[in-house]
């Protein structure tokens, strides 16, 4: 078996594209994989997450997401990252098992949020039971304190956690508490575990920290200008990361003053890439008119570094 290739620089949380009546339209993945890739310079992939309304969808249409991205990314992508929370561990369970039975390259798994596990302990053992159902698989735990209410430290949760879950691989970080995670890869001296950063407006941050790279909505469509950021970093040339990091944080100060989420998210995505991204799924719904035309124009109004 070839060695594991290590997860690092950008990972897109992918969008669920659906038809304007709210199925998921699968048949415009295979699209989508190929503007990544092509466009926006992004091989790596977080499916069913936060973005991609993962919560919002069946565990069929979850597991068909699944299986599309895995086969439309094959020989494409570096790695497929499943998302596979859930408010109950039974679905989380089965996610787990389908994710592995597909081939994924990692699994992700939130805290459950309705009742949430109140202290590190209940927490890794609900991670551990779902990570056991897929003991080949790397596991991730997807920290979102502003979605879940579970603030656990993660510095707290890494102690120990591999003699409890051997698969844990690392942690999706999306939130602001950069001393929490300071601490977590001040303690990860041997590089064992991988720290992605979720929250993109803050990315440089996080990598002047040790971040080993980023999962976020943005690289969707920002990809491009993101990874020059992350290039003249590794330079080092600071000044130049800020422009690009001053330049994404322009455009999200914008859009969120406006009301920014998933939704708003797709309507961005969609005017970028040409790609249909459709509504999202009740409760949210679809950004206005009003919205994309503005967003769309400050978008335009960017001048990038690289020229763009």
């Amino acid at each position: 078996m070839a060695p594991r290739k290590k997860l690092k620089g950008l990972v897109a949380a992918t969008i669920t594209p659906m038809t304007p009546d709210g199925k998921i339209n699968l048949p415009v993945i295979r699209q989508y994989v190929d503007y990544l890739v092509n466009e926006q310079n992004v091989k790596n992939i977080f499916v069913n997450g936060t973005t991609g309304e993962g919560l919002s969808l069946s565990i069929q249409e979850r597991k068909q997401l699944a299986e599309e991205w895995m086969c439309q990314g094959k020989d494409k992508l570096d790695h497929v990252i499943i998302h596979v929370g859930a408010l109950n561990l039974p679905e989380c369970q089965e996610l787990a098992r389908h994710a592995a039975a597909i081939g994924a390259d990692g699994i992700a798994v939130i805290a459950p949020f309705f009742f949430k596990p109140t202290n590190k302990d209940e927490l890794v053992a609900f991670m551990q039971k779902v990570a056991s159902e897929a003991p080949e698989v790397p596991f991730y735990y997807y920290h979102i304190p502003p979605l879940t209410g579970v603030k656990i430290r993660v510095e707290e949760l890494l102690d120990g956690i591999k003699a409890q879950i051997p698969t844990f691989q690392g942690v999706k970080f999306s939130d602001t508490d950069l001393l929490d995670l300071a601490q977590c890869i001040h303690k990860n001296e041997t590089g064992e575990f991988e720290f992605l950063y979720g929250v993109d407006e803050q990315l440089l941050g996080a990598l002047a920290l040790g971040a080993n790279g980023a999962v976020g909505s943005t690289y969707n469509y920002l990809g491009r200008q993101t990874n020059l950021m992350l290039q003249a970093f590794a330079k080092p040339d600071f000044a130049l990361a800020q422009q690009y990091q001053f330049l994404t944080g322009e455009f999200l100060n914008f859009v969120i003053k406006l009301g920014f989420g998933v939704a708003q998210t797709k309507a961005v995505m969609t005017s970028v890439s040409g790609i249909p991204m459709g509504p999202p799924r009740l409760p949210l719904v679809a950004a206005s008119s009003e919205f994309i035309l503005k967003a769309k124009a400050k978008l335009d109004s960017i001048v990038w570094p690289n020229g763009d």
